[in-house]
């Protein structure tokens, strides 16, 4: 990092990426700091610089000396798992500063002896103690994924047994009965794929094939609302609940409600002319497929669907994954959030793969808009509808 650099950072002021330090706090408020940006998205810590008025304060070469070995010492023997940290002397106005460059962790979540966990809010930091988020961090350090949590409680006796025969069929060409006679049961072919535990569903296998998902798990389901103007407020004209039944049964009822609350335009002009959907039909079935598939299932909220006068909204729990843009997606990159539902999902929704999904939804209807939205945690599909 040049002077000059550093300089520009110093006159923007502290953010959720850049804190400043005058001298040296506390060893345990300094361990905080480094487990909040890498718990976050990184960050830097500057030495020298007063956090209230940006005023540059040097410091001398013992203090150089004690910033970087405090540093050193707290990052492997404060921060649980140890991090990997650098460090720089800069001189910006005849002031030395000491630049210490924190990286996102890939091995989340990072504590301190006490086990509590922290992470960036702001220009601040905050203690985390929601189970979600905990699951979260978890998540994205590769340890823990939503889709194979096991449900207790449940049964794979209130499997769809119709549901998964057609899986079956679609994926083997073989129906149930006949890997039984073969002498493989339910329960061997549900944890074969993935899908269950001792008798109990994981919650892919809940998702997928269970009569009784909503009574578990109500939340991984669809709302859906018809609203009479553009602002919330307005009138409701239909609504459906939180939809009950298996990822099929979810998709094609909400399916038919986007479709009974889209104009229909004749196709053309003769008095027989069939009638199509205001907005492509396969423009809905890519982006549900899509947020049915990489929605996050550690948040515990339903994916919603407001339709207005001049738009629809589609809005599901959690942003976009990794380092994964809107950009990316519109290219066709693709980083898989839910493995095993997807493996299965592809023989029973209709998806195309190949990150296709949603170039295909722009090549047939331009007007969309996406927003990974951070600070909410959710991503948002608005649809324009035509004027």
């Amino acid at each position: 990092m040049t002077a000059n650099e550093l300089s520009e950072i110093i006159k923007g002021g502290e953010s959720s990426k850049v804190q400043f330090k005058e001298r040296l706090p506390h060893v345990d408020s300094l361990a905080h700091e480094l487990i909040a940006f890498s718990n976050s998205k990184g960050g830097i810590i500057v030495f020298g610089v007063n956090d209230k008025t940006g005023e540059l304060n040097g410091l001398s070469y013992s203090e150089i000396q004690q910033v970087n070995q405090l540093l050193v010492n707290i990052a492997s023997q404060k921060v649980y798992p140890p991090i990997f940290l650098t460090t720089e002397t800069i001189t910006l106005d005849e002031n030395r500063l000491v630049v210490a460059s924190i990286d996102e962790g890939i091995s989340k979540p990072y504590k301190d002896s006490n086990d509590a966990i922290y992470l960036k809010n702001g220009s601040d930091k905050r203690k985390v103690t929601s189970n979600d988020e905990i699951a979260r961090l978890l998540r994205e350090g590769g340890t823990l994924f939503a889709e194979e949590m096991l449900i207790k409680g449940s049964s794979t006796n209130d499997i769809d047994t119709e549901e998964f025969d057609l899986f079956l069929y679609r994926k083997y060409k073989k129906n149930v009965n006949e890997f039984i006679n073969e002498g493989v049961s339910i329960n061997q072919i549900l944890e074969n794929l993935n899908l269950a535990q001792d008798g109990k569903f994981l919650l892919a296998g809940l998702l997928l094939f269970s009569n009784k998902r909503h009574f578990y798990h109500p939340q991984f389901s669809i709302q859906c609302v018809s609203i009479d103007g553009s602002i919330i407020e307005n009138t409701f004209k239909d609504n459906e609940a939180a939809i009950e039944g298996t990822i099929s049964v979810v998709f094609q009822r909400t399916m038919d409600f986007i479709g009974r609350n889209m104009k229909k335009i004749p196709e053309t002009n003769g008095f027989n002319s069939q009638t199509k959907w205001e907005i492509p039909y396969e423009v809905f079935e890519e982006l549900i497929v899509n947020a049915l598939m990489h929605r996050d299932y550690f948040i515990s909220s339903t994916i919603k669907i407001f339709i207005y006068t001049d738009r629809v909204e589609i809005i599901s729990p959690g942003r976009l994954p990794n380092s994964l843009t809107i950009e990316n997606i519109k290219n066709g990159v693709s980083v898989i959030r839910n493995n095993i539902l997807l493996s299965s999902l592809q023989f029973i929704l209709p998806f195309k793969g190949l990150g296709t999904g949603i170039r295909r939804s722009y090549s047939l209807y331009p007007d969309i808009i996406m927003e990974n939205k951070y600070k909410e945690n959710q991503f948002l599909v608005i649809i324009k509808r035509p004027l």
